[in-house]
């Protein structure tokens, strides 16, 4: 049952024909104006926002690369699944600043709060990120859904993923979006269950895979000396979970896009909720793999190869079909959000910049022009992703563990502490950007390296991380210090201490106990999974 059966194609078919209704219906609406088409006319509910955020954050890199790194490494890099609780801080915590400000995008609030030139350097560095770690990733493993699962030819499949996506999105933008975002979070959770259950049940239960697999790889606490030290996966994580839950464009666009506070805070609760299962429907589903595929049920060459094996192998007829439309779906919304939110940052942060007289109709133009050009981008950059690494998801946290710091650095200390000022922010930025880059250089280059080079190549991103965080921190602070303070107008609203009195109630009638319910039921399950999978529980 190894092919691609005829009904399987029909229920594709099917599935991406309602896709493609709902982006009609869509792009048939008006979207005359800036807001319309990056912002969705600011008239979202939190439904939709949660589930659109999770869609946005939950690609075919994430299905992919985690059943990869479930089979290859165990579950070490479930920290970064878990990341619920820096969902419910965008939610809690960003959000107040964020639509108080009524900004389109990050880079727009950093030159509120700090200056201009931070605004365009963090316009570049996250265009820079996109190519790096959201568009040449996600169009990368749609391709080895294709080859795999339904043997498409690699590049074919990488061409009709980015076609096919890029057409919908610059017609319809955030709209068609958010919307085609809620029908494929509801595909996308009952096809991964499905593998998950189907799998459980052909390696014989759970206890079976615990006694093939082995402890180890139940882990996430490992050894200091290992591949993943526990030490490092508690310090690199959360710097890294920050920075895109809380200050990516792609996620926090849909919280921009909120009717209210009530909705966009609601809505970051909901996809906290939703951000806790691929710890169990794609990830466990990779030790899963490894389990099959020691009892010889299962045969891949590659470990990003595990999840597609699975569906083509385990799945019935039509059944597979199915599956293989959540996974397709999955790729098409986490690429519809890297699009919609690269067209938003290059044309509000840098063309309007250059053209302050532009017309709304303009802009939105630019929008659907300027995603053909990160398309490219991200295709040229797949080669070099291919010999990266072992594991796609590992290769997604080592690039993001060299960007992410800074940018966390300059957010958080950015609305906790008004000392901090747009000369030690921009000098943050660059600084570490700078020092970031040529880490992951010099891992791209390691075969050509010696001496301290190659110790440096060799130095473990989950221990760089926080090194750069903490060095980025120190740039910040110091120039800072030895620089004017920023005037205190200047500042209205946007950190903590500036914040007036009838904002804070404001923000304060819009939740109620039952947000707060919610959000302890989500960090207590977080912990029970951080605690059963450790040395006192299953790992152990």
């Amino acid at each position: 049952m190894d092919s691609f059966h005829a009904l399987d194609w029909l229920v594709i078919a099917i599935y991406f024909g309602a896709v493609a209704a709902i982006a009609w219906w869509v792009i048939r609406m008006r979207q005359e104006d800036a807001a319309d088409y990056f912002l969705a006319s600011r008239h979202v509910g939190w439904y939709v926002i949660g589930a659109s955020i999770f869609a946005s954050n939950i690609g075919s890199e994430h299905i992919v690369g985690l059943a990869s790194t479930g089979a290859h490494s165990g579950v070490a890099l479930g920290h970064y699944e878990l990341h619920s609780w820096c969902v419910l801080l965008l939610g809690w915590v960003f959000v107040p600043f964020y639509l108080r400000s009524r900004v389109f995008t990050m880079p727009e609030f950093l030159e509120l709060r700090y200056s201009p030139q931070a605004r365009w350097f963090l316009s570049v560095i996250s265009l820079v990120a996109y190519v790096l770690t959201k568009v040449s990733v996600t169009v990368y493993a749609g391709a080895v859904v294709f080859e795999t699962l339904m043997g498409i030819e690699f590049w074919t499949g990488a061409l009709i993923v980015v076609i096919v996506t890029g057409i919908y999105t610059a017609l319809g933008g955030l709209k068609a979006v958010v919307y085609t975002d809620t029908m494929h979070s509801a595909t996308l959770l009952v096809g991964s269950l499905t593998v998950a259950i189907v799998g459980l049940i052909k390696v014989g239960g759970w206890a079976n895979v615990v006694e093939i697999v082995g402890p180890e790889k139940l882990n996430m606490f490992p050894p200091l000396d290992s591949e993943f030290p526990w030490l490092g996966l508690l310090m690199a994580s959360p710097i890294v979970g920050i920075w895109y839950w809380c200050t990516d464009q792609c996620i926090v666009q849909r919280t921009l896009a909120a009717k209210d506070e009530k909705n966009a805070r609601r809505g970051a609760i909901w996809a906290a909720y939703l951000k806790l299962s691929p710890f169990f429907i794609f990830l466990i589903p990779g030790i899963i793999a490894a389990a099959l595929l020691e009892k010889g049920v299962i045969q891949f060459d590659v470990a990003d190869q595990a999840f597609p094996t699975m569906v083509r192998a385990l799945l019935p007829v039509g059944l597979r079909g199915l599956v293989a439309g959540g996974l397709l779906a999955a790729l098409m919304s986490s690429l519809a959000a890297v699009f919609n939110g690269c067209s938003t940052l290059f044309t509000m942060d840098i063309y309007r910049k250059l053209h302050p007289g532009a017309t709304q109709k303009t802009l939105v133009r630019v929008g659907r022009l300027a995603t053909m050009v990160m398309v490219g981008l991200g295709i040229l950059w797949i080669p070099i992703l291919r010999g990266f690494s072992a594991s796609l998801y590992q290769y997604l946290q080592n690039v993001q563990a060299y960007i992410a710091p800074p940018i966390t650095a300059v957010f958080l200390l950015g609305i906790f502490w008004r000392r901090i000022n747009g000369a030690g922010a921009l000098s943050a930025l660059v600084a570490g950007f700078l020092v970031g880059m040529s880490k992951l250089l010099a891992e791209v280059f390691r075969g050509s390296l010696s001496g301290v080079a190659l110790w440096y190549a060799d130095v473990n991103f989950l221990y760089f991380a926080p090194f750069l965080f903490a060095f980025s921190i120190a740039v910040m602070l110091v120039v800072s210090l030895l620089t004017e303070e920023p005037p205190v107008e200047k500042l209205k609203g946007l950190t903590y201490s500036t914040t007036v009195a009838e904002d804070k109630m404001k923000s304060r009638s819009s939740w109620n106990w039952v947000d707060v319910v919610h959000t302890v039921i989500i960090l207590s399950i977080i912990a029970a999974v951080m605690i059963y999978f450790s040395p006192l529980g299953v790992g152990g």
